[in-house]
């Protein structure tokens, strides 16, 4: 007699959307000069941006990524999802 019903660990598991809101939000104020927020969000270039404003300016750029840090971690999950990893919405 064949069983039919599938056992646990090999059935696949439904596709999860990966958030990185936390991770992105703190990483944006404590290290927002250095732009290590954009890169885990996947914007290379808007990072590289972001260290030479900083470079720039003498420090004074790092605001942005405080900025950003404090409105990643006051949007919704699904905002910032929909926002910033399906829109890619590089900047504010």
């Amino acid at each position: 007699m064949e069983n039919t019903k599938p056992e646990a660990w090999n059935t696949p598991s439904t596709p999860t959307q990966e958030n990185k809101k936390v991770v992105a939000g703190v990483l944006g104020i404590l290290l927002g000069g250095f732009g290590i927020h954009k890169f885990i969000l996947g914007y290379t270039q808007e990072g590289i941006i972001q260290i030479v404003i900083t470079l720039v300016t003498c420090g004074i750029g790092s605001l942005i990524g405080f900025i950003e840090g404090i409105i990643y971690l006051t949007k919704t999950d699904e905002e910032f999802y929909q926002t910033y990893q399906v829109g890619k919405k590089g900047w504010f």
